[in-house]
């Protein structure tokens, strides 16, 4: 694969200041010698790694764009390879040009996420680290980039190599001892294998249990306003998403199906869907919606219920409360700039969080946000940045644990060590399949499967 020298546009593809065309590979200097002329004369081939040239991209002879030529000598690049970096301006006609003129001079377009896979292969990323790229460039909030970024930075990684170590010294240790009898090896005594395992196996847990918090940062919490109609739920969604997501009229009863929307606040992502208002209704339409929303109500992360401050607690208003009662939920008392009704003291004994907001004077945000905070704990998920993103993390961390755990029961058992030594090694393979040290084609294929071109 090193032979091929590929190229690809890494910024997006739309108009912009700049664009920049990535090439990369063993002839990727070579290649760009062939389109790029330096306005002092000077040839890429002969600068070096991290400078950088103003010049002129042509093709058959035509000039396309003024653009700077960025080098990158091997090993000292994003891939591991010889690296060129082409910024021009970023209309898209010209962009795709100086692409082209790239392609024609011999270099091949890049697949989906080969640059970083390139960084893999030539060691420069583990596996782990690879897939916290992609993380770093979806996230959507301040939180969940930076525990990308700690992710991408080794801090994950750090963590299993040190699990990792403990458990490949005492695998050495009981090999050492089996097959050297000779050499007056100690014997590893039962309790500090237990010891070494139980303190592996809680780390493992640990990592573990930090998935749920890395999905929240990475793809937000499933959030429903729900309430009685005309309570100011679409006024709230507004309020949120910052622009008229959803229709706001004095009739109850407009919104008549699931609206959603995505909205950052500080450090958490919401998915907000604002449901049709909750009661009895003899409207064909209208209790469709009721039925969705009725529906959303159960699959939901986070329950926003939304109250009328103006007006006393209904049935409808108490189904909503029982409906919130088996999820994370919150209590917004709405419309607080009109004269209240409402006994607040009946929503003290059902909800820990109750939030009052006038969402029509744009007042009660930053305490809506706060309670959210408290909720999720969002605190302790900014603080552990060691997170585990995706399935193919989780799965392969609770195998090296399950692992673990039976080396620990064949050892409460009395089992021999060499039973005990087959499930340490398992664990290993299992932690080094996580990382990358031993991973099939067919796995770094997905991996990267879902990658950005460019990337």
């Amino acid at each position: 694969m090193n032979n091929k020298t590929i190229a690809a546009v890494s910024t997006a593809k739309a108009s912009a200041g700049i664009s920049v065309i990535r090439v990369s590979g063993d002839g990727a200097i070579d290649i760009s010698d062939k389109i790029f002329k330096s306005k002092s004369g000077t040839k890429l081939s002969d600068m070096k790694g991290y400078t950088c040239a103003l010049g002129d991209v042509y093709t058959g002879g035509e000039r396309i764009d003024e653009c700077i030529a960025t080098v990158f000598r091997e090993p000292h690049s994003y891939t591991g390879e010889n690296v060129v970096e082409l910024s021009c301006h970023g209309g898209v006609y010209v962009t795709a040009a100086v692409l082209r003129a790239v392609l024609d001079a011999g270099a091949q377009p890049a697949q989906a996420g080969e640059f970083t896979k390139r960084a893999f292969l030539n060691g420069k990323l583990d596996l782990i680290e690879a897939e916290a790229v992609m993380d770093i460039i979806s996230s959507r909030s301040k939180a969940s980039a930076r525990a990308a970024l700690e992710i991408k930075d080794g801090a994950l990684s750090e963590r299993i190599d040190g699990i990792k170590a403990v458990l490949l010294d005492k695998a050495a240790h009981l090999n050492a001892w089996a097959d050297y009898p000779e050499e007056d090896i100690p014997e590893i005594s039962s309790e500090e294998l237990i010891s070494a395992l139980t303190k592996a196996g809680k780390e493992l847990d640990d990592i573990i249990k930090s998935y749920d918090n890395g999905r929240i940062l990475k793809d937000g919490i499933d959030t429903v306003l729900a309430g009685k109609p005309n309570v100011g739920k679409s006024t709230l969604m507004n309020l949120l998403a910052g622009f008229d997501k959803s229709i706001v009229t004095s009739v109850a009863g407009t919104t008549r199906d699931i609206v959603e929307e995505s909205v950052a606040l500080d450090d958490i992502v919401l998915n907000l869907s604002d449901t049709a208002g909750i009661r009895t209704t003899g409207d064909e339409i209208e209790s469709i919606g009721v039925e969705k929303a009725r529906a959303k109500l159960e699959t939901a992360a986070l329950i926003l219920c939304v109250f009328d401050s103006s007006k006393e607690l209904s049935d409808d208003d108490m189904e909503i409360i029982d409906s919130a009662a088996d999820a994370p939920s919150i209590a917004i008392i709405n419309k607080t700039d009109l004269p209240s009704k409402l006994d607040e003291e009946k929503l003290k004994d059902k909800f820990k969080e109750i939030v009052r907001m006038s969402a029509k004077n744009s007042d009660g945000v930053r305490e809506l946000i706060e309670a959210i905070k408290r909720v999720y704990a969002v605190s302790d998920l900014d603080s552990n940045l060691t997170l585990i993103y995706n399935e193919r993390q989780r799965s392969l961390t609770i195998n090296a644990r399950n692992c673990v755990h039976e080396a620990i029961e064949a050892l409460n058992i009395g089992m021999t060590f060499d039973a005990i030594t087959v499930s340490i090694e398992e664990a290993i393979a299992y932690l080094c399949e996580l990382t990358g040290e031993r991973v099939t084609d067919e796995v770094v294929d997905r991996v990267f499967h879902n990658f950005c071109v460019g990337k």
